[in-house]
């Protein structure tokens, strides 16, 4: 069950945290992964590990904000074999609210976290439309709740759950599934340097305070999110579209 022999899949993102976990993930379950990562150092590292541990991979570097560059990268992916899975993972986080957060704050995460989406959902969709596929977004649970000084995130993320469901209706017919996943706070390294570089002084206090904000008692692992990702490409899935699935230990509905 859940194998992802012979499938062609890309992850944007997939060089570090969630994103870095579902490129394992996918290359343990059988898919070919073609990590799509700005940081190209990061991007051929993961691809290394995923090759040197059996799997397949292979990195390349591309802005997801850049429409033509998108597009070509994708080309070049589906000349070598038809995509079959998009994750939409590359993301950025910012905190402010309305107040603080600048105009140029606000274009960027929606550069990043909308545009780029859009971006990635139009080239994978032309090259799945007619044969069929898989689309996971990550969105966060912020699409569908307020938490303090996300504006612009939560903004950027409320459009990604929205785009999952115009994909998901607009492509029935062309047998393209589009679903979006909805982490709580996921344990990265990227949370470890909000919390020093915001909380020097009180690091472990911080950590815990954010670990008891889910009701399960702690922080989710990116493996985890990873596999509903998995799950959700999976022919398992099959009868699956149009969904938003929380990975949030309770955070959205029995907090």
């Amino acid at each position: 069950m859940f194998s992802l022999e012979g499938k062609n899949a890309v992850v944007t993102g997939g060089g570090s945290g969630i994103g870095l976990a579902i490129s394992k993930a996918f290359a343990q379950q059988g898919a070919h992964v073609n990590i799509l990562e700005v940081n190209s150092e990061a991007g051929e590292a993961a691809a290394q590990e995923i090759n040197e541990a059996g799997g397949a991979a292979t990195a390349r570097t591309g802005d997801v904000t850049d429409q033509a560059g998108v597009k070509a990268v994708f080309d070049t992916i589906a000349a070598d074999a038809p995509i079959d899975c998009l994750i939409n993972n590359a993301g950025i986080a910012h905190v402010g609210n309305v107040l603080n957060t600048t105009e140029e704050d606000f274009d960027r995460v929606l550069s990043v976290n909308v545009k780029g989406v859009y971006n990635c959902l139009q080239a994978g969709v032309s090259h799945m439309k007619g044969r069929g596929g898989s689309i996971v977004n990550i969105a966060s649970t912020v699409s569908v709740m307020a938490i303090d000084d996300r504006f612009a995130y939560s903004t950027s993320k409320g459009a990604v759950l929205s785009m999952t469901y115009a994909v998901a209706r607009d492509f029935l017919d062309d047998k393209i599934r589009c679903n979006a996943i909805l982490p709580a706070r996921i344990h990265t390294p990227f949370v470890d340097g909000f919390i020093k570089k915001n909380y020097p002084d009180n690091i472990d206090e911080m950590f815990e305070k954010l670990s008891d904000a889910q009701p399960i008692g702690r922080m989710g692992k990116p493996e985890e999110v990873a596999a509903m990702a998995v799950f959700l490409c999976s022919d398992e899935a099959s009868f699956i579209t149009g969904c938003p699935y929380p990975v949030d230990g309770g955070t959205l509905y029995i907090r």
